[in-house]
């Protein structure tokens, strides 16, 4: 048995983000601030590696603090009972991931679609292994299901939430 590599977030080079349709006619984007992810492999390629992602959900921001602290409420995330979310994969074909996606209380498989950019040494001598990772999942499967209609009855906010996750992650030991 080959023996297993451990990856772990480069914070400084990831960023996990969100969009989603504001009234229908615009998208607010956001992030989640603190987070960690790790990915164990035993090949080069990354193919059935292990990915683990956890995000603190009251790190989230929008840019907006009346908006981020209607997100962090039991509206959306309620982040003080609940306040983690978290990833953990099933399987990785070197083009797509697809893991259990806990948010709140409920646990969902999700499919992401995965672009693997490739491992580079950088100026210090470290190791480092690229992802674009994108994805859709429906806000309310996870009972984030708070809504309200404009005059003209469009949704303020989507029920589509787009997944935007760029990581860069830095192999461990020698």
């Amino acid at each position: 048995m080959k023996e297993k590599t451990i990856w772990k977030i480069d914070p400084a080079h990831a960023e996990v983000a969100f969009k989603v349709k504001h009234m229908m006619i615009s998208t607010v984007k956001g992030n989640f601030d603190d987070f960690e992810a790790q990915v164990t492999t035993e090949n080069d390629d990354f193919k059935q590696a292990d990915f683990r992602f956890s995000a603190k959900t009251a790190s989230i921001n929008t840019k907006n603090e009346d908006r981020d602290t209607h997100l962090k409420s039991d509206d959306f995330f309620n982040a003080e009972q609940y306040p983690e979310l978290t990833f953990t994969s099933k399987s990785f074909d070197g083009q797509t991931l697809v893991g259990d996606l806990s948010i709140r209380d409920v646990t969902k498989e999700v499919q992401l679609d995965v672009d693997f950019n490739g491992v580079a040494v950088d100026p210090y001598g470290q190791t480092k292994a690229g992802f674009e990772i994108r994805g859709k999942i429906n806000r309310k499967d996870f009972n984030l299901t708070w809504s309200a209609l404009t005059e003209a009855g469009n949704m303020v906010v989507s029920d589509q939430v787009k997944l935007v996750i760029d990581a860069q992650f830095i192999k461990q030991g020698a």
